[in-house]
Formats: structure tokens, sequence, C-alpha cells
């Protein structure tokens, strides 16, 4: 199987070949992909622009007549994802290695999302070294910083490509060496964790490994969120202890953290078993103190570090993202279990902390019970880090999950 370059070869022709030229002295198949759309291509392509224009439902010939950049890279990102599911459906994909500015990391982490976990994605790019999220999404795509730009091949780029080169064929030497390095025998169940809700899942995860299934856990801090609906979409997950729902949180107020609009749905969706609690919906998440919007002048704040700080939700956010969670929850078409801890939501909301505040608490399970339907819907007179709340969280997911699965047929009787 073959590791596709991916390139606008007439712009980084001579660069892509450089790389191309690294891995196959690696003993590395490698394929260049032209996803360039004006000028001709610097060296010749394995896979030409008119297959990737034709894969997005266009032409080469008129991209180059509307003479619109922007137009040709969000065809070209559309046609490069298109094949790459091609490939990998038809196991033809080893990985996927890009390199660009904006148009190429467009272009080339678009291939690479496309694929699943496991499938090498390295992106040379000069926008690494800033804010990727958009580029990386919920894959496990590696952003190297190119240091110069990619134009021509110099001391700098000749060391920076090599590197790319050595890590892509490094990665596909290991994948080979262990392919069944990501499989389990174990169940698996996703769990969101935040560093003011880590005692409840610690607990959690001891009680569930000893029952036999295997714990992912996901960093509720947007991208986090992301990747694990992305999973429970994709069908390998059993069941779902979503212990941290503060992502909602932000997504509502308008914090840096948020998971988007769709968190909480895949399980619900997938009819996958969950349960779900209000880790951290005490709190939205803002930078350093001088980053956090004028508006919030008022709110009560707590400085988490220098680059992190947090603000209190307020009584009618809490009655807000109660409706959200509560309607999430009814339209689950799977097993669902919601628990509410009574004596507070994190680390600091708790007595004689920061955010504690029992009126918000109030109005978010008030809103929740209204919203939730025929879910159940349990209180528990302890904190979301009891140790006693997290074997709950567990036990009762391993209850729905061992209900939930299929039995085996009976002989019949002779």
């Amino acid at each position: 199987m073959p590791v596709y370059v991916i390139a606008t070869l007439d712009t980084k022709g001579r660069e892509a070949a450089f790389v191309r030229d690294r891995l196959k002295a690696a003993g590395i198949e490698t394929r260049l992909v032209d996803a360039g759309s004006h000028r001709p291509p610097a060296v010749p392509a394995d896979v030409s622009r008119e297959a990737v224009f034709a894969a997005a439902g266009t032409t080469a010939a008129a991209v180059l007549e509307r003479a619109d950049r922007g137009e040709a890279v969000n065809a070209a990102a559309r046609g490069a994802a298109a094949l790459a599911r091609q490939w990998h459906a038809d196991g033809l994909v080893e990985g996927i290695l890009g390199l660009g500015g904006s148009a190429g990391t467009t272009i080339g982490t678009s291939a690479m999302r496309a694929l699943p976990l496991g499938v090498p994605k390295l992106m040379v790019s000069t926008l690494a070294s800033g804010q990727v999220r958009q580029y990386v999404g919920d894959k496990d795509i590696l952003m190297l910083n190119s240091i110069v730009d990619i134009l021509g091949i110099n001391r700098i780029s000749r060391l920076i490509l090599g590197e790319a080169a050595a890590a892509m064929a490094g990665m596909v030497a290991a994948n080979r060496k262990h392919p069944d390095a990501g499989q389990t025998d174990r169940p698996l169940i996703a769990a969101s964790m935040f560093g003011v809700t880590t005692p409840c899942v610690e607990a959690a995860k001891e009680y569930l490994e000893n029952r036999g299934y295997e714990l992912l856990v996901f960093h509720a801090t947007g991208n986090g969120g992301q990747a694990m609906e992305s999973l429970i979409r994709d069908g390998l997950i059993a069941g779902v202890l979503d212990v941290t729902t503060t992502e909602l949180a932000d997504e509502l107020v308008g914090g840096i953290l948020s998971a988007g609009p769709d968190r909480l749905t895949a399980a619900g969706q997938a009819g996958v078993p969950q349960v779900i609690s209000v880790g951290a919906i005490d709190m939205v998440n803002f930078g350093p103190r001088a980053s956090v919007p004028e508006k919030f002048a008022d709110r009560k704040f707590h400085v988490h570090n220098a680059n992190v700080t947090l603000t209190r939700t307020t009584v009618d956010e809490n009655r807000q993202l109660g409706e959200i969670i509560g309607r999430k929850a009814a339209a689950a078409r799977g097993p669902t279990a919601i628990f509410l801890p009574l004596q507070g939501l994190s680390a600091i909301d708790a007595p004689g902390k920061p955010f504690e505040d029992a009126a918000a608490r109030d109005a978010l399970y008030t809103a929740i019970r209204a919203h939730c339907g025929p879910v159940e819907c349990r209180s528990v007179d302890a904190h979301i880090n009891d140790p006693a709340f997290a074997q709950l969280l567990a036990q009762r997911l391993v209850d729905m999950i061992q209900a939930a699965a299929p039995r085996p047929q009976e002989s019949p009787r002779g």
C-alpha cells in the first residue's frame, strides 16, 4: 500500500518530489497527488488534479475558468477527502503526508480527517505553530512546523522535509510491525473528565476495569468532547460515562472550550447506553484573566492558572443548561440515565469553595427533571467526586450495557 503525498504541485512540486524520494529511499511506496489548479504541475503526478476535482464533482478546467482561488481550494479539499475515503475502503492507503501553506493545509488535512484513527497522518505546514484545531479536528494528525515557507529546497527546508519523511516512514514501519496495536478484546467505555472531576472518573475507571471494560478518557476541552462523540458515531464504543458535560456551558455562554452544538448527541442517536452527569457545569472557561470579556465583569471568577480563568455560570444559565441536557437525554434512542450530585458539581463547587451556589444547582436540576421526559433521573446526596457517587454511575452503566447486549439464541428442543 502506498503513502500519498498531497500538495499543489504547481507551487510545491519540487518539495513534494523531495519528500517522495526520501520515502522511496526508506522503502515506502509513494504516490504524488496534485491538488493544484492554476499553473501546470512542476513534476508529474501519480494522482492528477483532474482526478481530485472529479472526486469533488467538478473539473479542473471548470475550476481554472472560474479563477476563484477560494473555490478551487474548497473543491480540492472535498476531492482529496473523497479520494482518501475511497483509498481506505479499497485498502489502498498506508498514510497521508501533506505540505503547504493555508491552502495546502486545508486540502491535506481534509484528506487526513477522512481517514480513521491509526492511519499515519502528517501535515508539514507554515501554520503548524498557531491555532490548528480547525485542521486537526478530532483526528490523530501530526502537525510539523515548516519553519520557513515551503518554497525551494534549502538548508532549512531540506532538514524539515527530511524529518517529515522520516517520521512518516517510522509510523508506517511501526504499523507494519504492530498491525493490531489498536485492537482490544475488552468493550470500550468513553468517559469525559476535567481536572475538577478527576477523582470521580478515577474511581469509576477502577470499578469498570475490574469488570473487564477498557476506559477511554476524554479531556473536556472542546476537542476532547468532539473526539469522544466521533468515536461513538464510528461504532467503537459500548457505553458512555458522560461525567463532565461542561463543554455545553462554554457553548451556551461563549467560553473557549466549546465542543459545538452536537455535544451530548452521538450516544443518543446511536442507541449506545449512556450515564450522564453534570460535572463542571458550574464553570465557563476563558484564557488569562485579562482575556475575559468585559460583559462578565460582575461574575464570580477563579484563576485556575496563568492561562485559564474560570467564570461561574449564573442561575439563569443553569436553567438553560438543564433544559439542554434534559432535552438531549430525552431524545436518546438507547438506555439513558442521569445522575445529579446534590452536594456539588466540581472540586470548586463544594462547601466553602469559590463556586458553591446551591441556587444555581437547584435551577439546573429542576430544569433537567422538567425536560428529560421518561429518562431515569436520580438525585444523589453526594458530591460528584465522592467515590460512592462514582461507583453508582459506573454500576448503572454496566447494568445497562449488559441488559442491552444480545442474548445467545437457545437451541431448539428435539
